[in-house]
């Protein structure tokens, strides 16, 4: 078979070569198939594909093989001619397997595929296959990602920071948030903010922020007229955060509310 050069490491070239490979059976898997599903917050340089235990093929570079029995048909759909694993299955693999960095922002990335009732579905289903899923490691923490999850995040940093605000110990923030004008109209999005206390954390990623610094301040300044308090977050931030966590507890200090920070986050899901 004769492939256009130019996607010879497209990810859906990759994967139907991995098909072709393993045979009929196999299926692709992981975050190659969420990936093909359209929640590409986990790399996927490598191909993740399954195939029946007693397979002779093993993992090697550019190629993951999971053993497994065979699944339910039911798990398997067809995307661009490929076997891949139903949107349903991939996620709560996934939350269950993944770093929970990674885990949380893909399926907020899924949640976000969905409209507002059929994000309350995808998150029901997605519950029912932890509780009914036979391997349980990792179930426990994969619930606790999924009820973390919003679906309102517009990156996988913001997903990551939700995360690490509440490893950290402070409540879940609103993600998202709309500040309104007092007619009603909305003026400004939240990144990340507590409405009570009006604090807010904006993520400045480098890409999307570089040459805006002046507009950031202006736009943090007018919050602060509103009553907010703002604290800036950079990728620096999410590698250590101990500079977040300092200014978060000033910011509920300051605000009078303390003791919403309790200092026993859930760090298991960092």
């Amino acid at each position: 078979m004769l492939v256009d050069a130019r996607r010879a490491l497209d990810v859906p070239t990759r994967a139907a070569a991995a098909l072709l490979a393993h045979g009929r059976r196999a299926v692709i898997t992981g975050p190659t198939a969420a990936w093909l599903h359209g929640c590409t917050a986990i790399d996927s340089r490598a191909t993740h594909v399954m195939v029946l235990y007693g397979h002779p093929s093993r993992s090697r570079g550019g190629l993951v093989v999971h053993n497994a029995p065979f699944p339910s048909p039911d798990d398997i759909v067809e995307l661009a001619g490929l076997r891949v694993f139903c949107l349903e299955r991939v996620i709560s693999d996934l939350l269950c397997t993944a770093r929970p960095r990674d885990a949380i922002a893909v399926v907020d990335q899924a949640l976000r595929l969905c409209d507002g009732p059929g994000q309350e579905r995808l998150r029901a289903r997605l519950a029912e296959r932890l509780t009914e899923r036979p391997d349980r490691r990792g179930t426990r923490r994969a619930a606790q990602l999924l009820d973390l999850a919003t679906g309102r995040a517009e990156s996988p940093p913001e997903s990551w920071l939700l995360l690490e605000v509440v490893r950290l110990g402070f409540p879940p923030p609103a993600a998202n948030l709309p500040v309104r004008s007092p007619a009603g109209e909305e003026v400004y999005r939240l990144d990340l903010a507590w409405e009570g206390p009006r604090i807010a954390l904006e993520y400045n990623g480098h890409a999307v922020h570089a040459g805006r610094e002046a507009e950031d301040e202006r736009r943090a300044e007018d919050l602060r007229r509103r009553g907010w308090l703002v604290i800036f977050v950079t990728s620096e931030d999410l590698a250590d955060s101990r500079r977040l966590e300092r200014e978060l507890r000033a910011a509920f200090a300051r605000r009078g509310c303390g003791s919403w920070s309790t200092g026993e986050g859930t760090r298991d899901m960092a």
